[in-house]
């Protein structure tokens, strides 16, 4: 059984939903979707002012979290 598609826009903003949900993290953190074939993850960059501020590198770990969950729940469209 396939897996339901959602778009790169739809994955990035369910991932701000749960990060802002678990994580007390800086704003400004850039969330990008990464493809390899059949399987996806989430990447984080900031500019330096951003990733200086506490709770960057917390984020940043959570968000790996959130990939490794979604993606094994949906695939990204096109």
């Amino acid at each position: 059984m396939s897996k339901p598609a959602k778009t790169e826009a739809e994955l990035i903003a369910m991932a701000r939903a749960e990060l802002k949900a678990h994580a007390d993290g800086p704003d400004g953190l850039v969330i990008s979707i990464v493809r390899d074939g059949d399987s996806w993850e989430f990447r984080a960059d900031a500019d330096q002012a951003t990733r200086d501020r506490p709770g960057f590198p917390e984020s940043v770990a959570m968000l790996v979290q959130i990939g490794d969950h979604l993606s094994k729940q949906y695939d990204v469209k096109g």
